[in-house]
């Protein structure tokens, strides 16, 4: 293959002059491949002609030749695969990359006992910091009888230092006494908003904060790093983005952008510097603490959405709930144990049904989208209430996650233009892993554990997105789980649909980008095997040879 070489590092390395524009050529034909446009009027093409990050023409490689200048630079893909830039509509590029953790948690320990020796290097290797701040266990190893206090296993590590570790699933913190001590949580702390304080047999607080009380207390502990924002930034420069790039991710929504760290500043910062390569739509964080009128103005001072930006600020994210192996997860009926002795037992919101009217009432009409986290089917009807209550009809709202949905809501989505957006890359939504929480919830709602094919049956729109770095960023294995998840899967066309051409539709942007077509600009990628023509189960082995941008290489393997 007659390639353009030109290195990602050299891309994120770059100056003002540059800046993601079209490619090293005024012209460029690409000829010799299979071109799936998902354009449905022309769904394949051997050629295509850009010129100035444009497609001018897409056709037959005599179409093109004809068409192309003689000062055309010809690139010949060998017969490859070409297909639209993946559209990763909910990934964390920032929080994935952040040098803020101090430390991963590499093994995957069933005993938490077993994490001691790594917590305690850790804490060694960061003598100099009040914090330290980790990631990485499961929270159901915590329930096994026989184990000790989640608390007294790291106060044997540290008691003057404070610790805190984030669940992979990012909905639990273990911490110890000191960061408890710091937070000013005790037996008498009442649950904040959207989380709960666990609490032993005494009533004492014992190290695990679900869910918000374990978002407050890592706000604590972040504000505390002098160099919070440099450790962001240069996180999303040397890892987050190029992680996109070699995935085909040309366009993402970072689904979480805690404001009050400056995340927003942060991704302007390298918007300003032109080395962003990706579009990027964020979601900024509706904090279930804050008083709503002035959190709302705050919000409503941020949006941003220039035309001819690569970032816009246009989306809100919020949850309407937690997750089910949490036990907060908002159901329609009981769980069926209950480890919180709360009145109910069927799950909390961050965000009641009532706030999330008040949200879209008062930011939709200014244009913002909002982007809901909704696990349980409480929390997706709910969600879907809010919208039918106030919404427009202007809003591009989806809904993320829709891992139980009551069949009534399904055509709900279609009438209400909401799109369903789900993830199926992570092992737990295979088939064999559907009834993994059985001794949670009515082991018949797993039957239907995210249930894709009847909410796209209903007409309504899907798109298929990682939650990066909860699961693998390859979109490729998300394909090919979601054509194999009998009987909850898609056809292909539909799965690459869902990463391409609906994304677009969600980040405003599908007369732009999203399909390859005359008019739009070239976002397109280039892979090691044709998708279409083989087995199912050898999807998730596809590999990006090369990602364009605007028609400008920002990835080659």
């Amino acid at each position: 293959m007659k390639l353009i070489t030109l290195s990602i590092l050299m891309i994120l390395s770059s100056c003002k002059d540059d800046a993601i524009q079209p490619g090293p050529s005024v012209e460029e034909a690409y000829v010799n491949g299979k071109i799936y446009t998902v354009n449905d009027n022309q769904l394949w093409a051997e050629a295509m002609l850009v010129k100035k990050g444009v497609i001018v023409a897409i056709g037959t490689n005599e179409e093109i030749q004809q068409e192309a200048t003689s000062s055309a630079t010809t690139i010949d893909l060998e017969n490859r695969m070409v297909m639209p830039g993946i559209h990763d509509v909910h990934t964390h590029p920032l929080e994935a990359g952040t040098r803020n953790v101090h430390f991963t948690l590499e093994a995957v320990e069933t005993n938490p006992e077993n994490y001691a020796s790594e917590i305690r290097n850790a804490v060694r290797q960061n003598s100099n910091s009040e914090w330290v701040v980790g990631a990485g266990f499961e929270t159901y190893i915590f329930y096994s009888e026989g184990v000790r206090s989640p608390l007294a296993i790291l106060n044997d590590i540290s008691t003057t230092k404070a610790i805190a570790i984030l669940a992979l699933s990012g909905h639990t913190v273990w911490a110890n006494s000191k960061a408890l001590a710091l937070a000013g949580i005790d037996a008498d702390s009442p649950d904040p908003a959207g989380g709960v304080i666990m609490k032993d047999e005494n009533g004492q607080p014992n190290g695990l904060l679900m869910d918000n009380a374990g978002d407050l207390l890592l706000e604590l502990a972040f504000a505390t790093f002098e160099n919070r924002e440099d450790n962001d930034y240069f996180g999303l420069l040397e890892y987050g983005l190029p992680e996109l790039a070699s995935n085909g991710i040309t366009s993402t929504c970072d689904a979480r952008t805690f404001w009050k760290r400056n995340q927003h500043l942060t991704w302007k910062r390298v918007e300003e510097n032109n080395q962003l390569t990706a579009r990027v739509n964020l979601g900024l964080w509706v904090y279930p603490e804050e008083e709503d009128a002035s959190q709302i103005s705050t919000l409503q001072s941020l949006f941003s959405n220039d035309p001819n930006s690569l970032l816009k600020i246009n989306q809100i994210k919020l949850y309407s709930d937690g997750i089910t192996t949490n036990t907060t997860a908002a159901m329609h009926d009981n769980y069926l144990v209950d480890i919180f002795n709360h009145p109910t037992n069927n799950g909390l919101n961050y965000i009641s049904q009532d706030r999330i009217a008040q949200y879209i009432s008062a930011l939709e009409p200014i244009g913002f989208d909002f982007h809901m986290h909704t696990i349980g089917d409480r929390g997706v009807t709910e969600a879907l209430n809010a919208i039918e209550q106030v919404g427009t009809g202007s809003g591009r709202h989806r809904l993320t996650h829709v891992e139980y949905v009551s069949p009534t809501d399904y055509d709900r989505f279609s009438q209400l233009n909401v799109t369903a957006d789900a993830q199926v890359a992570g092992d737990y939504t295979n088939p064999d892993s559907w009834h993994a929480s059985d001794a949670l919830v009515n082991p018949s709602l797993n039957d239907n554990f995210i249930p894709i094919k009847s909410i796209k049956n209903a007409k309504a729109r899907i798109t298929l997105s990682s939650d990066w770095d909860v699961s693998t960023l390859n979109p490729f294995v998300g394909m090919q789980n979601a054509v194999t998840r009998t009987p909850q899967e898609l056809a292909l066309s539909d799965a690459i649909k869902a990463y391409t051409i609906n994304g677009a539709y969600v980040m405003r942007q599908e007369d732009q980008v999203g399909s390859l077509e005359v008019g739009k600009e070239a976002d397109f990628i280039v892979l090691d095997q044709n998708i279409i023509d083989i087995q199912p189960n050898r999807i998730s082995k596809t590999r990006v040879l090369e990602t364009y941008l605007r028609g400008k290489l920002i990835y080659q393997q």
